[in-house]
């Protein structure tokens, strides 16, 4: 695929193979005020409401982690008039819902979770514009590790000629990475037949704001080559810079009894005092994998 790259092509950004994830993010427009400025009583409300109905989707056997995300701030993008243009709306969700599943086809399956009906319905009922779509990993330069003190990007990228954007992405994600420091990125696509309101999203953090923030105000570089690559390809970039409000991750001792349940009931598999001994030097929680290697053996007896 040919791009135009008018400032010359630059590093591309260092990249690990795909993961085999799925994604599921609800994302929703509740506030007409700028992100740093307080939060309204609607906005307040269904933080907290929302934050109680992921825990009990984390608890789901695909979930990985079900996180909520607030924006902080709208950051330089390109493409609004590109987007209207086009009926659709420019990115402005300044709440976010991520969350992962084992595969692509769980994050598909978690629509019908009545956890995450309740979910949506909250989003829907509190947020002006509301997007929904279920993903895959298709780039990667590690995955995004969700801790309280970073600073978290969703870039939502539209191209009238899609298959532009990984291109593209790949040189602008290694001027970050050059510039900034970039540590980690997971480029997510919509899955066939989802909405293709953006053909990619990508999902990054930095460790603090200082990172980052003044080399976009200040390098003339991120104007000449990230911005002008985008406008040169005709790619509309909506990047929204957030923090994590809520991380609600799957069980560790329920993914651990799932995978005793399933080694020891295995024609052939270990036994499980053999299993307790291998498990335990992985997962250096001894006592929780002897309480639960004891229930499962207790239920075989049973």
């Amino acid at each position: 695929m040919e791009i135009v790259l008018p400032q010359g092509e630059g590093p591309k950004a260092p990249l690990q193979s795909p993961s085999g994830a799925g994604y599921l993010l609800l994302a929703g427009n509740v506030d007409r005020r700028a992100p740093l400025l307080p939060r309204s009583r609607t906005k307040r409300a269904l933080v907290n409401a929302v934050s109680q109905s992921l825990a009990e989707l984390a608890q789901s056997d695909t979930v990985v982690y079900a996180d909520l995300f607030v924006a902080r701030l709208v950051a330089p993008g390109e493409g609004d008039k590109l987007l209207r243009r086009r009926g659709l709306s420019p990115a402005r969700f300044d709440v976010v819902l991520l969350i992962q599943t084992v595969d692509p086809a769980g994050a598909v399956d978690l629509r019908a979770h009545p956890a995450y009906r309740e979910l949506r319905r909250q989003i829907t009922g509190a947020a002006r514009h509301v997007f929904e779509v279920a993903g895959r990993n298709v780039r990667r330069i590690a995955d995004v590790e969700h801790t309280k003190a970073s600073v978290y990007l969703f870039n939502y990228f539209y191209a009238d000629d899609a298959k532009r954007l990984i291109p593209v992405w790949e040189y602008t994600a290694g001027w970050f990475v050059t510039n900034t420091a970039l540590p980690d990125s997971e480029v997510i696509e919509p899955l066939a037949g989802e909405r293709a309101d953006f053909g990619i999203i990508n999902h990054a953090s930095w460790p603090r704001w200082s990172t980052f923030l003044p080399k976009l105000i200040f390098l003339p570089s991120f104007r000449r080559f990230v911005l002008g690559t985008f406008a040169a390809n005709g790619i509309a970039a909506q990047p929204i810079l957030y923090r994590l409000e809520a991380r609600h991750a799957h069980s560790d001792s329920v993914r651990v009894a799932g995978v005793l349940e399933l080694l020891i009931s295995e024609p052939g598999g270990l036994a499980a005092p053999s299993l307790f001994d291998v498990v335990t030097g992985a997962a250096g929680n001894c006592w929780a994998v002897y309480t639960l290697s004891s229930a499962v053996r207790a239920g075989r007896r049973a």
